[in-house]
């Protein structure tokens, strides 16, 4: 039996985020007083109306593909990102045509979504609250601003697609971050979000899978390793997020309804695993969910 299709979106939003102060390859805007207004940028036309592209195969030959990449992270980050940006905006590509569409890109580092985003046609625009990590490849994307995830400097219901790869475990306040989301995205809109759960083997980040054995005993044993203390520090830099917790938070808003919740990673018939509690929070690895916003 096939798997039903994914819904369409409805139309572009006739208005967008534009004019960030940011030029590019200058990122000037301080974090949180970007200034990128709302209203003043249409999705081109002659676009065909949107639909879902139909949904891409993903089975075991994609999660390989992905595994190899993953075991680049530290050495070729230029290529684990990149092929991550690329897979990930295909993945989103099986709910909505990104032709024309306005995506924001919230912590989005030095752009290699918001690249991936605009090959595909969406008019994508980058907020990055770390002026290192939007410059870590020497210069920012066109257009990018430094702007804080809790503050976005977008208009209310100003994007058709928010995206948020691999962010929620960074915050302090993951649900505050959300939230910000769902204000910026217009009713119909989709919610793409992601995060390493904190119980999954890769939880610590670098320090993985010792973070099991207590954090403050996987981050010395990091340091004592590598000369140097890890970039994820427990508590200031990295945060527990919890697969059931999360999928209970979403449930219960009024503002969104959860359109599929599935491992990131994994092909497409591991989709189950996140529906066991105690085995989802170990086996997941890293959660997806596309949410959508309601009227």
């Amino acid at each position: 039996m096939s798997p039903p299709q994914p819904p369409v979106c409805p139309p572009p939003a006739a208005a967008a985020p534009g004019h960030a102060s940011a030029a590019p390859g200058h990122a000037s805007a301080e974090a949180g007083h970007a200034s990128a207004e709302a209203g003043h940028a249409s999705p081109e036309a002659g676009h065909p109306p949107a639909a879902a592209a139909p949904r891409r195969r993903r089975g075991l030959a994609r999660s390989v593909h992905l595994f190899r990449l993953f075991l680049k992270e530290q050495t070729d980050p230029e290529s684990f990102y990149a092929g991550l940006a690329e897979d990930t905006v295909g993945q989103l590509a099986d709910y909505c045509d990104l032709r024309g569409r306005t995506v924001v890109d919230v912590g989005g580092g030095p752009g290699h979504f918001t690249a991936a985003l605009r090959e595909r046609g969406a008019r994508c625009f980058l907020f990055e609250p770390d002026r290192s990590e939007m410059l870590s490849r020497g210069t920012a994307p066109p257009g990018a601003v430094i702007a804080d995830g809790y503050w976005l400097p977008v208009r209310d219901g100003g994007a058709d697609v928010c995206l948020s790869s691999n962010v929620l475990e960074h915050v302090r306040d993951p649900l505050a971050l959300i939230d910000e989301m769902v204000r910026a995205t217009r009713p119909g809109g989709l919610i793409y979000l992601s995060f390493t759960n904190w119980y999954s083997p890769h939880g610590g980040h670098e320090t993985a899978p010792w973070h099991y054995l207590g954090v403050r005993f996987a981050e010395r044993r990091y340091q004592r390793r590598n000369g140097r203390p890890p970039k994820n520090r427990f508590g200031i830099t990295l945060f527990p997020v919890h697969v059931g917790a999360m999928l209970r938070l979403m449930r219960s808003r009024g503002d969104v309804g959860i359109v599929e919740a599935l491992p990131r990673y994994y092909p497409r018939w591991c989709q189950a695993i996140v529906r066991i509690p105690g085995l989802r929070e170990i086996a997941t690895w890293n959660l997806v969910l596309i949410l959508r916003r309601r009227d």
